[in-house]
This record gives structure tokens, sequence and C-alpha cells, in this order.
């Protein structure tokens, strides 16, 4: 390859990197917004052009050759400085401008971040935002994501961690399902219950309590729907069809109008959200204007909204699962 030569396929190295990345043509298409074939097209004119096999491909996955583990870690540090120039005006600049990803689980972007980005975005006219709703754990590094919001316990090494808000899952029901049916004053009262949860596992019937220093108490819970998705459970209390497990953000504005009650508040449920909602990013991008403010706007409207306050009196410690 000739000195200037790499010009000409700079973007095949960038396709790589993501396919690298992403070990999927798909996944690296939707991210760069090209189709599969265009991406496999790229990586193999990638090949040819540097002369030696980067991918070995098989029906099920996708792996680095020794000379592609090499070419991926250049191909990263170009890619990152790339993005570096890119971010030169940001840093230099006061005022605030140009496009924020942002990426969070489903459930906590639709009822606790979407409502205050919207505000964010009347508040700063010049900075845009994208917010990327996924359930997955995302690398802000790897995916080109500024910020990311994960729910956990423990939020990972080598990205700055800023907490908004504690998390957990409460237990819910409509009033006239509650009237109906026989009161509840302990977990084990739920067996007489039709009981909404998540149903994607088999222990996900298996509903556990704590209530202060007292041993745990599991019961084995029974219904008649069940979705691994929190609205939907949500509606089917509000549908009157039983005791919904569901995170309190989710539940927040039906509880504060009344449509649904809290069940066995004094215990604790010891269900998939739990920690806190932390936003993350690299170090770098602290510096740059247009995160720092959605950074600082959310930290603020979290501190004092009712989603913390709803979250804190319910929020425990304990390793979550998977966020649905």
């Amino acid at each position: 390859m000739g000195t200037n030569s790499f010009l000409k396929v700079l973007p095949e190295m960038v396709t790589f990197l993501r396919v690298a990345e992403l070990g999927s043509f798909s996944a690296a298409a939707d991210l760069l917004g090209m189709t599969p074939s265009a991406a496999s097209r790229q990586v193999k004119r990638l090949e040819k052009e540097i002369g030696v096999q980067l991918l070995q491909r098989t029906t099920r996955q996708l792996r680095l050759t020794e000379p592609g583990a090499e070419a991926f870690a250049r191909c990263r540090e170009l890619v990152a400085a790339a993005q570096g120039a890119m971010d030169i005006a940001q840093r230099f600049s006061k005022k605030p401008a140009g496009l924020v990803r942002i990426s969070a689980p489903k459930a906590f972007a639709r009822r606790v971040l979407h409502p205050h980005i919207l505000d964010f975005l009347r508040r700063y006219p010049e900075v845009d935002v994208q917010l990327i709703v996924q359930d997955r754990d995302i690398d802000p590094i790897r995916e080109g994501v500024d910020l990311v919001v994960r729910l956990t316990t423990e939020p990972p090494e080598g990205l700055v961690a800023r907490q908004l808000m504690p998390v957990a899952h409460i237990l819910c029901a409509s009033p006239r399902y509650l009237e109906q049916h026989e009161a509840i004053a302990h977990p084990r009262g739920l067996v007489a219950h039709s009981c909404l949860s998540l149903g994607e596992h088999e222990r996900d019937n298996h509903w556990r309590f704590r209530q202060g220093d007292v041993d745990e108490v599991e019961v084995v819970v029974r219904g008649r729907y069940f979705s691994n998705h929190s609205e939907v459970r949500l509606e089917a209390a509000l549908a009157d069809l039983g005791v919904a497990c569901v995170p309190a953000f989710m539940a927040q504005e039906a509880l504060e109008s009344g449509r649904v009650v809290r069940v066995l508040a004094g215990w604790e449920f010891q269900g998939n959200y739990r920690g806190h909602a932390w936003i993350l990013y690299p170090p770098s991008r602290f510096t740059v204007p247009k995160c720092r403010v959605l950074i600082d706007h959310l930290l603020d409207a979290l501190a004092t909204g009712p989603e913390k306050k709803l979250s804190a009196s319910s929020a425990r410690r304990g390793p979550p699962r998977a966020a649905s």
C-alpha cells in the first residue's frame, strides 16, 4: 500500500472496527446506516488493500485473525483520534452546541429521562440529543455514545460514574382489584392473588421479600398474565388483573393519581431494579460543554424530582438482574 493509499480506505477501516466490536455485520450496518452486504463488501475491500484476511467468518460468529487483531487495535486508535479532532471545537468553546448521543434502558428512558430531555432541549437550543433506547449494556467508547445510563449497584471501572437516583421494584394493584380480594398483610398472602410477573425464567414467579433485618421470605406466586415489559405489567394492574411487580419510577404517576396502590409497602421486594441509576462517560468527555450541560441538567432534575423520592423510599441494597 502506497504512502497515501490508506486515505481511500478510511471508511472501510471504520466499518471493520464496528464489525469487530459488535461481532456482527448486521449490528455494525445498523449502527453505520448501511446494509449488511455493504458492510461485508467494505471489509473485503479493506482486506484486499491490506493483503491479509482480517476476519474469519462462520455461519455463527466472526473471529479476528492474528493480523486482524493488530489491525483492529490500529483502527481503534485512528477512530479515537478522529473523534478527538472532532471534539476540539467543543473543548475550546464555552457555548454548548452539537449532538449528544445518550443511551438508557427502555423503561427508564421512557419514564424518567425523556421528560427531562424535552426540558433540556428547550433550555439549550444549540444542542441536539439522540436518545438510544437499549436494554443491553452499551460501551460508550466502543460504540461512539457520549453518555450511558446504567442501572446497577456497581458501575464499571474505566468510566466516570455519576449517581442519578436510587431505583427499586415495588408491588402495586388497582383499588378495585384490592376491594374485591383478600387483604394482603404479609408476602405469604400473595398466594391467594393473581400476580403479574415477568415470565422469562422459571424463578420469575418466586418473589422474595425482606423486612429490616428479618430473614428473607420467598413466595411462589401465580397469575393469569405475564410480560417481560414493565409498562405492560403496570397496564395489566390498571386493568384490575392483579398485583404487579414494576419499577418504582414506572408506577409513580399511577400511584400519585390513585389509580394503583402500593402493596406490602413495609416490605422490600427483591426485584430486578435495585441499586442506582448511573450516568457513565469516558473521562475526556466531561470537558465537552454539550455533554457537561446535559449531565448537570439530569443530575439537578433527578436530585429533587418525584422519581427519586419514590424510588428512595423503596431502594435497598442487593445485586440486580438484567432490567426489563
